[in-house]
């Protein structure tokens, strides 16, 4: 029997069409494979605004629902597919990666802005094919060789700087050498968004005393606590040392810088005490994390006390000062009106604080500490020249709101998809 057209071609198809069919179904499954996302949701307590929430998720939930997945090509999205800035650390236990499979990464870091009012967010991981892109940098940490040992760190709001052993050194017979004995904190305050330590210390020492536009070096520290250096408080002498002996960087942006400073020894009342600070400096937030570390023997526990400069009005100045001790936060909140250079506040948040002093150069906030444990609090300042906060009662509702951010974190929910 003859076969139609039709019918005789039929055979001749049929390897195409189940090649075709094949083809498409490895297409599906790349695409399902690729479609592998890790879902994250946020759920927050608090009905006030949390802008530039810090949110991190340990890499190794990252690898388990993203297997392989390595920091260059993975993408963080937000519910409506928008691609944010992201950060990945390496601080973990792995040094070492043998496998290339991203072993040795601490945690993936992004940020979400809550609404007042906003319960939730929801966003997604990904991993994608191409590069991700260098995201624009707003933390930033380092060391200044330029300037005998200072130790300087900002974020896309404020700017800070802490000293070295070099400072304290004896000038030489020939004299012209600055001598600074203090583990006070310094600020430096910022106009602009962008940052600003390389470009001033590469001006010179006098420029950053000038407001010209980006902001200016008007914080006085001397040998007080700055904002936020802290000591041992026995109850009518603070106790304290002397500039950091080293320091170590642990990541460096673009939304998160952490760094540790450790401090040599020193003498409170009989007890040789120890330091190491560990500094987190998240994107837009006027406050930095620390944490402090001591160690000591004999005791069970000392009192510290974290201190804010009673002058630290920039020279020339005839300020008015006002601090306020918040017991309900478990802050102390200064703001200094000057007549030139625009006001200012500082502010310290202890959740652990017990109490309130004070000594000739310092406003203090006291908490008891554990050898080995880390007592953390906040510290910073803000600046009216900035636009953002200017006037006290504003200063004193964001450090009321850092407060209750910090004792109400955001809670973080993992899920395959």
């Amino acid at each position: 029997m003859k076969r139609s057209k039709a019918n005789a071609s039929r055979p001749a198809q049929r390897p195409r069409i189940r090649a075709m069919a094949l083809a498409a179904a490895g297409l599906l499954s790349a695409q399902l494979a690729h479609g592998a996302s890790l879902l994250v949701t946020l759920a927050n307590d608090l009905e006030i605004a949390r802008p530039s929430e810090t949110v991190t998720i340990p890499w190794t939930e990252v690898n388990r629902a993203l297997p392989g997945a390595l920091v260059q090509k993975i993408a963080v999205k937000d519910a409506a597919g928008r691609v944010l800035p992201h950060q990945v650390t390496n601080i973990a236990p792995q040094a070492k990666d043998p496998q290339g499979v991203g072993a040795a990464y601490g945690e993936l870091i992004f940020q979400h802005s809550f609404a007042a009012g906003e319960k939730s967010a929801s966003f997604t991981v990904e991993k994608i094919e191409t590069l991700a892109p260098p995201f624009p940098t707003k933390v930033y940490a380092r060391y200044v060789p330029e300037r005998l040992d200072d130790f300087a760190w900002e974020n896309d709001k404020i700017g800070h700087r802490t000293y070295g052993p070099a400072l304290a050194a004896p000038a030489p017979a020939s004299g012209g050498k600055e001598v600074l004995v203090t583990s006070g904190l310094d600020i430096w305050f910022k106009r602009v968004a962008y940052p600003i330590v390389d470009r001033w210390y590469n001006k010179g020492h006098d420029h950053y005393h000038k407001d010209q536009g980006e902001g200016m070096d008007l914080y006085n520290v001397g040998k007080s606590r700055g904002a936020g250096g802290v000591g041992v408080w026995d109850g009518k002498v603070l106790h304290t040392g002397a500039n950091y002996a080293e320091w170590k960087v642990l990541a460096n942006g673009p939304v998160r810088a952490i760094f540790e400073l450790r401090y040599n020894a020193w003498d409170a009342g009989g007890t040789q005490v120890s330091e190491v600070k560990r500094f987190t400096v998240d994107a837009g937030q006027q406050l930095d994390r620390i944490d402090s570390t001591f160690t000591y023997t004999g005791p069970g526990s000392l009192n510290i006390a974290a201190g804010l400069n009673k002058t630290p009005a920039d020279k020339g100045q005839q300020p008015k000062h006002h601090v306020d001790r918040d017991t309900k936060s478990k802050a102390l909140v200064q703001w200094v009106e000057q007549p030139g250079n625009g006001d200012f506040g500082t502010a310290i948040v202890l959740p652990a604080a017990t109490g309130y002093a004070e000594d000739n150069l310092n406003h203090l906030i006291v908490a008891p500490s554990t050898p080995g444990t880390p007592l953390t609090y906040l510290a910073g300042g803000a600046w009216s020249r900035a636009g953002e906060i200017t006037t006290r009662e504003q200063w004193q509702a964001y450090v009321a709101n850092a407060a209750a951010r910090l004792n109400s974190p955001v809670r973080v929910g993992l899920r395959s998809q």
